[in-house]
């Protein structure tokens, strides 16, 4: 499978040569939003007021850091992903109305995210849960934090990132879903068989 190393603010283009499957390194600025950081984007959407940060060809992560603070700045010392399907009620909106290009996460996302992947140009890329140490090596300053109130873990960092990855690609652009895809194929598997062992049942 390729490998792609992709330079954000990311473009419909880098987004539409991904296939399932392609590994995916991301530098540049990162943002992370879990459930709470979420319901606030959503907010801020829906009343007009702009984001602390322009999110257009941007990269989320579904994340919250264990971070220390040094004097005036932020060092992250791990930070791992969470939960996906979590944000599979805002994601749809936030990739619409934002611009968002790449989400990424674990355990995947549902068919409103894969829709709205498909229609503006968007792509969702698991990186490996029990690695938060591997994702904050590549994690080279914190450029900011906001919604502090909301909790460190559930605040938006902003992030400068170099070789972010590896990351493989879940969801393209192209409305592919390999986790979808692989739970249709073991649901027909089931049927079939089902109708094999009944069709062998003397009647």
């Amino acid at each position: 499978m390729p490998t792609y190393y992709l330079k954000t603010p990311v473009s419909d283009s880098d987004v539409e040569k991904l296939n399932i499957g392609d590994t995916v390194y991301v530098s540049g600025v990162l943002v992370s939003a879990r459930d709470a950081a979420h319901v606030r984007i959503i907010e801020h959407i829906r009343k007009g007021e702009p984001l602390p940060v322009d999110l257009k060809g941007g990269v989320i992560y579904h994340a919250g850091p264990v971070a220390i603070k040094e004097g005036e700045s932020w060092r992250i010392i791990s930070m791992g992903p969470t939960t996906s399907a979590r944000m599979e009620e805002f994601e749809p909106e936030v990739i619409e109305k934002l611009g968002v290009k790449l989400i990424i996460g674990k355990g995947g996302m549902g068919p409103k995210t894969t829709e709205a992947m498909r229609r503006f140009k968007a792509s969702y890329l698991i990186f490996t849960g029990g690695a938060g140490v591997l994702a904050a090596k590549a994690i080279k300053r914190v450029i900011g934090v906001h919604w502090l109130d909301l909790g460190a873990a559930e605040a938006m960092w902003i992030l400068e990132v170099e070789n972010f990855g590896p990351l493989s690609v879940i969801i393209d652009s192209k409305g592919n879903n390999y986790y979808e895809d692989l739970r249709k194929k073991a649901r027909e598997k089931v049927e079939e068989a089902v109708k094999d062992v009944l069709s062998s049942i003397p009647r």
